[in-house]
């Protein structure tokens, strides 16, 4: 799969994902590129939220995972020895599939991550701006030191985008963040990505096909055939893969024909 030409911010080169003897990513070479939205679609089990894993190392944490390949972080290797998983967290957030808020309150969930990191500026002022910048401040401005559980769920997404946002990350994934999200939550979540594209690389595993293509400027479609899983079938701009996918497979995967 040839490799865009543009200045990519994380990059996978012959990637292959084991979990013990079983492959789950299969030779996936991609450039992820800066201040752009990318998709990665394709069926249930076909390696999509493991291969989203693989950039922030949360894969470390299953005692059977181990990779070939490269996976790059501005060029330098995410898996080199020296590399600590936890810094790399910092720098390549993740907002997953149901929000997570901590039993805190709104202030606190926000503050953690800056308070464990060793933050030593204005708190107050990052919470706000963390707040702002995910589109929740005006609903909560009044209420920081009640429950984050109180919050209704898009509002707690929202909650949990602040929260990854207020380590100053350079690399946002999203592992299917609306999928627990009713139609209203969902546009808001999608707006908020888009506006958030502007200072950060966003790259979001979704099922839905039409949230791919509103949202994202790159998509990459992944299968599993032939007993190899997570292969990648086509890759480029998502206007051209929603309209003139090259692959067969592809087009059958996007009009529901199969997956």
């Amino acid at each position: 799969m040839k490799l865009l030409q543009e200045d990519p911010i994380l990059q996978t080169k012959g990637l292959n994902v084991f979990y013990g003897d079983k492959r789950v990513v299969s030779d996936v070479s991609l450039d992820f590129l800066r201040n752009r939205i990318t998709a990665i679609i394709g069926p249930s089990g076909c390696g999509k939220s493991t291969l989203l894993r693989c950039f922030n190392r949360m894969n470390d944490l299953i005692p059977a995972f181990h990779l070939s390949g490269e996976v790059l972080f501005d060029g330098f290797n995410l898996y080199a020895p020296a590399v600590d998983p936890t810094e790399i967290r910092y720098q390549i957030g993740m907002v997953f599939q149901r929000p997570n808020p901590f039993p805190k309150s709104i202030f606190d969930n926000v503050a953690f991550g800056p308070k464990i990191n060793g933050f030593r500026g204005n708190l107050e002022e990052l919470v706000e701006r963390s707040l702002r910048r995910a589109a929740l401040w005006d609903e909560v401005k009044d209420r920081l030191k009640s429950s984050a559980l109180a919050l209704s769920g898009g509002q707690q997404q929202r909650l949990c985008i602040a929260r990854t946002l207020a380590v100053e990350p350079t690399v946002i994934l999203m592992d299917e963040p609306c999928s627990s999200l009713d139609p209203i939550a969902t546009l808001a979540i999608e707006e908020l990505m888009r506006e958030l594209s502007e200072d950060y690389s966003i790259i979001i595993v979704t099922h839905n096909m039409q949230q791919a293509a509103r949202v994202s400027h790159f998509t990459a479609f992944l299968m599993a055939e032939h007993g190899r899983i997570g292969q990648l079938v086509e890759y480029g701009e998502s206007r051209q893969i929603f309209t003139n996918p090259q692959d067969e497979r592809t087009e059958a995967y996007i009009t529901g024909r199969f997956g």
